[in-house]
């Protein structure tokens, strides 16, 4: 099972449209920071933007010339063999330690590992109860 620990998260709201995530990501590439995971959706109009980088500093300096207010916040960051079950094993591990998961989402790696990210009501008992 993977090991936890605290990240930083960057998100963000934008008037959803076609091509709003190539325009996105691409600040984010020619900044040259490396997307670790991404949650994007849109909604009612609204494109919603969660993620995780390699240099948040980079990502928000680059982001702030599409003229988007960011929000930075701690959350769980979890890498998880690319196997069945091993989800199940971490939402467990959270479930049975009293905390919700307000949100989680996930991206496949390079090597069979995957990195789950998770937003809790209580970031540093999740990383405890995952580690333990």
């Amino acid at each position: 099972m993977g090991k936890a620990k605290k990240v930083k998260e960057i998100s963000f709201e934008m008037p959803n449209r076609v091509g709003l995530l190539a325009e996105v990501t691409a600040a984010i590439s020619k900044a040259k920071v490396n997307i670790n995971a991404i949650c994007a959706y849109g909604m009612e109009g609204t494109g919603y933007f969660m993620l995780t980088t390699n240099s948040n500093a980079k990502a928000k300096k680059a982001l702030a010339s599409l003229g988007v207010a960011i929000e930075e916040r701690d959350v769980v960051e979890v890498e998880v063999s690319d196997k069945p079950g091993e989800l199940q094993k971490i939402a467990k591990k959270i479930a049975d330690a009293g905390i919700d998961i307000v949100y989680m989402y996930a991206t496949a790696g390079s090597g069979k590992r995957e990195t789950c990210i998770f937003l809790t009501s209580d970031n540093a008992k999740a990383i405890k109860a995952v580690n333990k």
